[in-house]
């Protein structure tokens, strides 16, 4: 055995489960893989994985294929089922490669004919097991399959440096995926570096994105590297790349064909070695067609595409993240935490989440704020009240669409806190509870659509 097949110290990998039922077999399995260094859990047949899985975390499934009641293909299709993101690697028999051929089509990570050296073992193991720190990010909760199907194609795609166009509407989470993408790749010892390409200044962005040599304008005192010369070695994050002006889409475009960057203002192009993530709130197939995006350009960066999906489509994630804010709400000294109380879970999950988890977010600390003991209750969370399904019936020239009214009692309520604070954007922000950038660029929409935006006062620079 090399030391390479050898689990690295760094970090204590998930564990390892084997499924045979040949007890001799399964022992042997066994001690290989913890001579390497692995935690094993064993399994003498599919249901007895299956109920292992439902109770602990494990980094890959090693099964046979030949067992009964239920064989290695039918329980690849129920893990794959229930717990997609978890690889399955197939122990077959060299007459039946044909049928581990066809498994790879339904979802095992590899095969493995026998018999076998314990290295080409241990080999796919270290090659397709789940990271020591997967599903463990502070961040990410992952307890509805479609989310943990969108963990599956996000652990698929970090380990390659493909770039990936990652969309869903506000809220959804979408810079966090980018961030576990880099954390599962070999790049995570790399910088991240992310930039709203919505809350820069149109004549700032190229500055920012390129950098500048000094001289090159007017306060350009020095020379400054820009978010690509940041990233080398790492990630850049183009957040919300749909609200790039056109001239700078092909600026963009020229940079990711030919790997290599030049400052505003420079003569020398500089090699370049990062990874490229982006994401957007819009559909950017409809953007493409109305000319607002570039078709070139799209296609250069929806290599891997990612869609996030809302709140409302992953009902099982609502109570764990609720939960998790909650924790994070203890007063220091406290040592009691908050609790949800039936009726008050029964109103999270029923509710439609319009925001996402940025309104989850919201509620819960307003829930903390309001809650008059450590129990909330549906009181506390002072959710929007939700149209009936007699209401949903009236017809539309009675009733305007409910996502709009949504726009409109957000967009007033932004205008009335900003003006009652003196146009002060920073100290909006920190009342409305969102990010000072997510601010200016609501903003900036409201003045596009014609309404007046109250003026910042000495201590903001009014720049939305």
């Amino acid at each position: 055995m090399t030391d390479t097949t050898r689990v690295p110290a760094a970090a204590r990998p998930l564990p390892i489960l084997i499924v045979e039922d040949d007890g001799a077999l399964r022992e042997a399995l066994s001690d290989t893989l913890k001579l390497a260094g692995y935690d094993v859990v064993e399994a003498v047949d599919g249901q007895s994985a299956l109920a292992v899985l439902e109770r602990a975390r494990v980094g890959i499934v090693v099964s046979d294929v030949q067992m009964k009641p239920m064989d290695g293909h039918a329980l690849l299709l129920e893990v794959k089922k229930r717990h997609p993101h978890v690889p399955v690697l197939l122990m077959t028999a060299y007459g039946v490669i044909d049928r581990a051929v066809a498994a790879m089509r339904e979802g095992a990570c590899d095969y493995i004919t026998k018999p076998f050296e314990p290295d080409a073992l241990l080999a796919r193991v270290v090659r397709h097991m789940l990271p020591a720190a997967y599903g463990e990010d502070e961040d990410v909760i992952a307890e509805d399959p479609a989310t943990r199907e969108i963990l599956d194609l996000a652990r698929r795609v970090a380990a390659t440096d493909a770039t990936v166009l990652i969309t869903g509407e506000s809220g959804t989470g979408k810079e966090v995926l980018a961030r576990t993408i880099h954390r599962l790749s070999a790049r995570a010892k790399g910088p991240f570096v992310a930039i709203n390409c919505a809350a820069i200044p149109d004549n700032l962005l190229e500055a920012t994105l390129f950098g500048y040599e000094k001289g090159a304008f007017t306060g350009a005192a020095t020379s400054a590297p820009g978010k690509f010369e940041l990233a080398h070695g790492g990630t850049l994050l183009l957040d919300e790349i749909s609200e790039m002006p056109l001239g700078l889409q092909a600026k963009l475009l020229r940079v990711l064909q030919e790997r290599e960057v030049e400052r505003v203002g420079g003569r020398r192009p500089q090699s370049l070695d990062m990874r490229v993530l982006a994401t957007s709130n819009r559909d950017m197939a409809a953007e493409v067609r109305a000319g607002r995006f570039r078709e070139d350009l799209y296609y250069r960066l929806n290599v891997f595409p990612l869609h996030n999906v809302p709140l409302r489509e992953r009902p099982a994630d609502i109570l764990p993240m609720a939960r998790r804010i909650l924790s994070r709400g203890i007063q220091p000294g406290a040592g009691s935490a908050y609790v949800l109380s039936p009726e008050a879970e029964r109103a999270l999950t029923a509710y439609g989440w319009p925001g996402n988890i940025r309104e989850l977010e919201n509620v819960m600390q307003r829930a903390m704020i309001l809650a008059r003991s450590l129990t909330i209750d549906p009181s506390d969370l002072a959710l929007p009240r939700q149209e009936s399904a007699a209401q949903r019936e009236v017809p539309a020239a009675r009733a305007n669409p409910p996502a709009e009214d949504i726009r409109t009692l957000e967009r007033r309520h932004i205008l009335d806190m900003l003006a009652s604070v003196g146009g002060v954007r920073r100290v909006a922000a920190e009342r409305l509870g969102m990010a000072e950038r997510t601010l200016r660029y609501k903003l900036r929409q409201y003045r596009q659509e014609g309404f007046s935006i109250p003026a910042g006062g000495a201590q903001d620079d009014g720049q939305d």
